[in-house]
């Protein structure tokens, strides 16, 4: 095998922490039951690949969301996406909304971090009050994807301002593997 291709799998240092409505999933497409639990729901263009390649480039994925399990685990697997992450946070079992710390406190637990690795993680998600405040609150690099309408697009105090903005999800490959450099 080759330097190259082993390099591929090769496990980077950076962690990924990933918000799922407007982040992954276009909330704009969620069939719900009645119970308001998503039953199906698209991929934003380009999500699924950015989720597939950053998997394949070696980084670990966590999904840090608010909502409950069942829709997660109904609108990944259909997507073909579930296998890709290490761990899943949903404020229904932890039983705490973003930006608590305490739901980026359960992703790091679950991967067998510190918050000393804080400076290695990255937050993506696409509201501001919630994935951006949380991060910078806890030490972890935030990134506001601004790519759907339904959110606020402008900060409403200091907590609020990303550390990085993109505007759709295959823009994130770049910025991870820039991050993920810089870790040296």
């Amino acid at each position: 095998m080759s330097h190259k291709t082993s390099n591929i799998s090769e496990h980077k240092k950076l962690i990924v922490f990933l918000d799922c409505g407007d982040t992954i999933i276009d909330e704009g497409t969620e069939i719900r039951d009645d119970h308001d639990i998503v039953i199906q729901a698209n991929v934003i263009p380009g999500a699924d690949v950015m989720v597939k390649t950053l998997a394949e480039r070696g980084y670990t994925l966590a999904i840090v969301a608010d909502g409950y399990a069942q829709s997660f685990k109904n609108i990944l697997t259909d997507n073909g996406l579930y296998d890709y992450f290490a761990t899943m946070v949903y404020s229904e079992t932890v039983k705490a909304y973003k930006p608590s710390p305490r739901m980026f406190k359960a992703a790091i637990g679950a991967l067998d971090l510190t918050e000393q690795d804080c400076s290695r993680i990255v937050m993506v998600g696409n509201n501001l009050s919630r994935d951006i405040k949380g991060a910078n609150e806890m030490g972890i690099t935030s990134i506001f994807l601004s790519w759907t309408p339904r959110y606020p697009k402008l900060h409403t105090d200091e907590s609020e301002i990303p550390d990085y903005t993109i505007s759709e999800p295959l823009e994130l490959i770049d910025l991870v593997e820039k991050l993920n450099q810089q870790l040296g």
